[in-house]
């Protein structure tokens, strides 16, 4: 057998595990949506600690929709770091609106570390009076029940942090629109097949719930303020002090607005190098949730007879997809979109695969080995 016939092979088995992958994939994610969301059985003030950086699209009505949860003790803190941050304004409007919402904005630009927003929180923490803290990134966009399911799982004394899933709806561009196909068919059915492979180690940091009593055993956001995957660390620490991290009982949406194709790219990339920081081989491993990928390339490398190969594995993405939308209860997306979605995931895997610095707010870092940051330039 020549070289290209082994690798060729070689692909084609890889992409046949994909598909079997992405079988699960489905399954997983209509599984989870199945499950009953039960009420939690008591509801203990909690503090939401709102970390922003600029203005981004939906704030306002993020922020509101906090308000609105009906919940009986709620405090939102909202921090920046620099006083010029036009998140200020949109933060006073809503101050204004909600005049007897219990909603304090701290502004600080002192620096604790390289995480800008570990920083962040750090200088927010002091106006926070809770002792359940909720961690929710500026582009969360809450449900309903978004904060009773943030403390639910609590009921379980084993549990000391809780996670959530999430789901993009993005804005009308192009660029957009690919990066919640990511996220939603990328990202949240393979958080869910590594919890059925035994894995209990993900947490996710768009919401993370967890009180602030562990938080200051565990030595306060100051423990990871030179950390990339400051999410990851958080979940570390918890699973080292002996407690369990839960996953909240629906996801969040989050509001994805990339200024265009090359935000994406640089975005992803730093999401991927962010895995491959703290678990580089199982970051590789995860090639094999890309069977059109690996497909395309069998064909390329073996030739025109493994054709029939790369469309089973578009007609099995494509299900998969399929599925996963109608149990998310997300629109329809168009083949052409997911194809293409799935060939720039490829590029961006091999990309974070061959380098360890990051763009992040429009700073670069280096990515040490152990997750920590270092700026290069910004």
């Amino acid at each position: 057998m020549s070289l290209l016939g082994f690798i060729a092979k070689f692909l084609a088995l890889a992409g046949c595990a994909g598909l079997v992958y992405q079988v699960a994939s489905a399954l997983a994610v209509r599984h989870f949506m199945a499950k009953p969301a039960s009420p939690p059985t008591r509801r203990p003030p909690v503090t939401v600690l709102k970390p922003l950086c600029g203005a981004d699209p939906g704030l306002e009505a993020h922020l509101t929709a906090l308000l609105r949860q009906g919940y009986p003790e709620l405090q939102v803190v909202c921090g920046v770091s620099d006083p010029a941050d036009p998140a200020i304004a949109v933060v006073r409007r809503v101050m204004d609106r909600f005049p007897h919402a219990d909603i304090e904005l701290v502004v600080d630009s002192t620096q604790h570390g390289s995480n800008l927003k570990i920083g962040n929180l750090i200088n927010m923490m002091r106006g926070a009076r809770h002792e359940l803290l909720l961690i929710a990134d500026s582009d969360v966009a809450p449900h309903e029940f978004y904060i009773d399911q943030a403390v639910q799982p609590f009921a379980d004394p084993k549990v000391g942090l809780v996670t959530f899933l999430y789901v993009g709806t993005p804005l009308q561009d192009a660029a957009s629109r690919l990066g919640a196909i990511g996220i939603n068919h990328g990202f949240l059915p393979s958080a869910l097949v590594a919890r059925w492979l035994g894995r209990a180690d993900g947490c996710f940091g768009a919401t993370i719930a967890l009180p602030a009593a562990l938080l200051r055993q565990m030595g306060g956001f100051e423990a990871v303020a030179d950390k990339l995957a400051d999410d990851w660390e958080l979940g570390a620490m918890v699973r080292k002090a002996g407690l369990k991290i839960a996953i909240a009982a629906r996801p969040v949406a989050l509001t994805v607005a990339e200024r265009d194709l090359q935000s994406l790219f640089d975005h992803e990339v730093r999401w991927g190098r962010t895995i491959a920081a703290v678990d580089r081989a199982s970051y590789i491993a995860s090639v094999i949730t890309q069977p059109v990928a690996l497909t395309l390339l069998t064909v390329l490398v073996g030739g025109w007879h493994w054709l029939p190969l790369l469309g089973f594995g578009v007609a099995v993405r494509a299900w998969a997809v399929r599925m996963q939308e109608r149990a998310l209860s997300l629109p329809k997306g168009s083949l052409a979109d997911l194809i293409l979605r799935d060939l720039i995931s490829f590029v961006v895997f091999v990309t974070a695969c061959c380098g360890k610095t990051v763009l992040w707010r429009g700073k670069r870092f280096a990515v040490g080995s152990d997750g920590k940051l270092t700026m290069l330039e910004g």
